[in-house]
């Protein structure tokens, strides 16, 4: 079944999947997954799909899932708040220093990123957080302090996450912070991450949560991560608080990293500027209520960004790739929502697979960044072809600038 905007995917005893997708690839693992989450009977109208949808852990990245009633918290993730934020700035690709390694540099030694291997499962420090937090970190943390204690004496266990060392650090993976240029030299600063360890251990717990409760009432799910948390039910406040509050953090964190990120520019490029000319700080893993055809839901996008009429977001390609900072339409059939990204069309072990050091060498040309075997599988080829990825959404944004990324620090 087609219209002119989107194809229609029929679930029998579930909900249609309208899917933005004509041009691009879609797996069947994904088509699958979709398939069981809109058989769950508390989904509302249908479920939505961006262009850049594949397969993920506890619900189809690239998805919008509104449900009436109840909460699957493995569609939200252990990435909670995971988003964007970019700033243009005063500066000029004229005004870059000659030595942009100089620049990188800068950036790496402000802001906290990458987990050291012998930390993973470890309860000691990340090399990825602070050692000693700066004032701003703790300035920052106090706004945030209250409603965690609050939180942690419901759930105890969550004070033993990272969470205020992580205040302001980047992370690893597909995170990142860039300097890029848009498409008449202006020069923007850009960078993706979360809601770190506390955001993690908070999805992780309440994931455990939903399933022990599935066990506990005899449900049955075609797949255990589509255990879900009733409204009404003890669980389910104590996540929606714990979601909101880290989808808070992650906010939070974000604008850290951004001052963190223009002091170190400053201490290379001596001449004055101004930031946030134009600025966007967006989720793109996230939950919260949203009145949608007349009617209050919860709205979960799974690896999208809302972009209700006006509303700016931001949509990056690969590393290596243009980015975009984007004005949303206000597509309703979408749940006013556009992709977060290109999306990968491999897993990382296929990507570290198939490709070598010399492919990220000339994928990465240009680009001031790491150019080693740790990070081949962020390469572009692992991931869709952004022009036809936007291209498939183009009734749900517009384009307001192209940037493309001269400087790229990853984790």
């Amino acid at each position: 079944m087609k219209n002119a905007e989107y194809d229609v995917m029929n679930v029998e005893a579930g909900r249609p999947v309208k899917m933005w997708t004509r041009g691009v690839p879609v797996e069947d693992a994904a088509r699958a997954q979709l398939t069981n989450t809109a058989r769950m009977p508390f989904i509302y109208k249908h479920i939505a799909v961006m262009p850049d949808v594949h397969l993920g852990k506890g619900s189809t990245i690239g998805s919008v899932v509104p449900t009436l009633g109840a909460i699957i918290p493995a569609a939200v993730g252990v990435d909670i708040g995971c988003g964007m934020m970019a700033a243009k700035t005063t500066l000029t690709a004229n005004d870059l220093p000659d030595s942009l390694a100089k620049l990188r540099n800068a950036i790496e030694r402000a802001i906290p990123h990458g987990i050291s291997p012998k930390t993973r499962g470890f309860k000691g420090r990340d090399e990825g957080s602070w050692h000693d937090t700066p004032s701003a970190v703790d300035a920052a943390w106090t706004t945030l302090k209250d409603e965690f204690d609050v939180i942690c004496a419901k759930t105890p266990r969550l004070r033993h996450s990272n969470n205020h060392r992580h205040l302001g650090t980047l992370g690893s993976g597909n995170h990142f912070v860039e300097v890029c240029l848009d498409e008449e030299g202006a020069v923007w600063f850009m960078l993706h991450s979360g809601s770190r360890g506390v955001g993690n251990v908070i999805g992780t717990h309440f994931i455990e949560v939903a399933k022990q409760d599935m066990r506990r009432h005899f449900i049955n799910l075609p797949d255990q991560d589509l255990a879900y948390l009733s409204e009404g039910t003890e669980h389910y406040d104590d996540y929606v608080q714990a979601v909101g509050w880290a989808q808070q953090f992650a906010r939070l964190n974000r604008e850290v990293m951004m001052q963190n990120l223009i002091a170190a520019v400053r201490t290379v490029i001596t001449k004055p500027f101004s930031t946030h000319v134009e600025a966007v700080n967006c989720h793109h893993n996230y939950v919260q209520k949203e009145t949608h055809f007349g009617k209050d839901v919860m709205v979960t996008r799974k690896g999208a960004v809302s972009a209700r009429p006006g509303e700016l977001g931001i949509i990056p390609g690969s590393m290596g790739a243009k980015s975009f900072i984007v004005r949303g339409k206000g597509n309703p059939e979408s749940f006013n929502s556009c992709s977060h990204g290109a999306g990968r069309t491999m897993s990382r072990t296929e990507a570290k697979r198939r490709y070598t050091l010399a492919d990220q060498v000339r994928a990465t040309e240009g680009v001031e960044c790491r150019k080693d075997e740790q990070v081949i599988d962020e390469i572009p080829m692992a991931y869709k072809d952004i022009d036809a990825v936007m291209h498939a959404q183009r009734d749900l944004v517009e384009v307001v600038h192209t940037l493309k990324q001269v400087v790229c620090v990853k984790g």
